[in-house]
């Protein structure tokens, strides 16, 4: 629908007064700030803008894909809540902006529980100015690593805003491309999704050079190795393999627009989603 992919919305009134923490390193780009910028919020800095810049120089549809995956993100978290989830787990969220997980989740479902776990100071910053517009107790924040799928789980604040023992909804959307091989994705992913119990789903899109010619997958991951987490793309069966025997959804795995589209896909959708998404449930 055209109303999903509209950038900004009433986060970005969140920002006018705002001012950066002071352990705040903000001349190095940090992939939430880039992101952030593609939607065309105001919570980002000159060195993410430069680098945002120099991704939209060479994929000058980014930011239609930014809001491509934000808007795959609010069809799943639909998608999710209408099959009966009443808790969800986004981890990695990025800076709040409309279409954020509990602006859908509490619109399908005003009992959801959101916990958003990041690890970003401006992300937390703002998510926890937005509990003042959800009910008290329904939307927890949280500040943790996705590395540390440990710490998260044994979180007081997770352990207080989500019960384990029902359905959860696992959100890693655009987020596990920036976790490495070697700092164990694979690894965390298995161990969050072993936590969960029956019933409970997995909302993954992720970044592959698939779709994309090999010189501009090189490129691309030139420029975030400039930033805070540098760009891991996986082939198709790279991302499958973290769903693990979580059984997948139709239409399965597929590049991102097309995971359940809701209207007319916009012109130029192939080339501004080098993306794989998908929902899989635990049985």
């Amino acid at each position: 629908m055209q109303d999903e992919l509209e950038p900004g919305g009433p986060a970005a009134t969140l920002t006018r007064e705002w001012q950066p923490p002071a352990e705040l390193n903000t001349g190095i780009p940090h992939p939430a700030r880039m992101y952030d910028y593609y939607l065309g919020g105001k919570d980002n800095f000159p060195a993410d803008r430069e680098a945002a810049e120099k991704i939209i120089a060479l994929m000058p549809d980014a930011r239609l894909g930014a809001r491509l995956n934000r808007a795959f993100l609010g069809r799943a978290v639909e998608f999710a809540a209408g099959c009966g989830v009443r808790q969800f787990l986004d981890i990695g969220t990025g800076i709040p902006a409309v279409g954020s997980t509990s602006e859908v989740a509490h619109r399908v479902a005003p009992d959801a529980r959101v916990v958003y776990v990041d690890n970003d100071p401006i992300v937390l910053t703002h998510a926890r100015a937005l509990l003042a517009h959800h009910p008290a107790g329904y939307t927890t924040v949280l500040h943790a690593d996705l590395r540390d799928p440990a710490a998260i789980l044994a979180d007081p604040g997770l352990k207080q805003a989500l019960d384990l023992s029902r359905p959860v909804a696992l959100m890693l959307v655009a987020v596990l491309h920036f976790v490495r091989d070697e700092e164990g994705a694979a690894e965390t992913v298995a161990r969050l999704r072993d936590a969960l119990a029956p019933g409970s789903m997995l909302i993954l899109s992720h970044g592959t050079q698939d779709l994309m010619t090999p010189q501009m997958a090189e490129e691309t991951t030139r420029i975030y190795r400039g930033a805070s987490s540098p760009l891991v793309l996986r082939a198709r069966a790279e991302v499958e393999a973290f769903f693990g025997d979580f059984e997948l959804v139709d239409p399965g795995l597929v590049q991102l627009p097309l995971w359940r589209p809701q209207g007319q896909l916009h012109e130029g959708w192939q080339q501004a989603a080098p993306a794989y998404a998908g929902v899989a449930v635990k049985r």
